[in-house]
């Protein structure tokens, strides 16, 4: 893989590097620590700390993290996967928790230790998902403390999954067109 991120960003830990397909773009800003992977044509966004130091983060491929995100893992052992197609909107907190392929979780929401949201789930801005929570596949949870509102039809769910392509788009465009000045 070839490490084309802008110094400063990407650090290993105790001797163990993040390892970023060469496709993925890593903003300025952003720092990855420790044991992270990062799938091909992934987009981490500005400000997006992920910190892989106490167990393993596990990030697929398309999936876009946009800015100020937090991604960490849970002391108590819960690492953090995140799956293909994923959408994580600015200000989110991902900690010791499951994002299944094509899960969206919303602008500032935050999914906690041992959660998980099922393939096409989503979590609405500013939800919050408590420990151990399941959001079913397709289901739309919203609130503090999430709570299910409706499980989207097939129609509904896809206009989100242009998120995910519109990042991936994104994050390429940046990728070769991204110079300081």
């Amino acid at each position: 893989m070839a490490k084309h991120w802008p110094p400063g960003t990407v650090f290993s830990l105790d001797g163990v590097a993040p390892q970023i397909h060469e496709t993925a773009f890593i903003a300025p800003t952003a720092a990855v620590i420790g044991d992270v992977t990062i799938g091909a044509e992934t987009g981490v966004w500005f400000h997006v700390l992920i910190r892989g130091d106490m167990n393993i983060i596990r990030i697929g491929a398309r999936t876009n993290i946009q800015d100020n995100v937090v991604v960490h893992v849970d002391s108590g052992g819960a690492a953090t996967v995140i799956g293909d197609d994923v959408t994580i909107g600015h200000n989110a907190v991902i900690h010791g928790c499951t994002l299944k392929n094509r899960a969206f979780v919303g602008i500032s929401a935050t999914v906690l230790d041992g959660a998980v949201i099922e393939e096409g789930g989503m979590l609405g801005a500013g939800g919050l998902l408590t420990p151990g929570k399941v959001i079913g596949p397709n289901e739309l949870w919203t609130g503090s403390p999430a709570k299910l509102r409706r499980v989207m039809d097939a129609e509904e769910r896809r206009r989100f999954d242009r998120n995910a392509i519109v990042y991936r788009a994104l994050a390429k465009q940046f990728l070769g067109g991204l110079k300081p000045v």
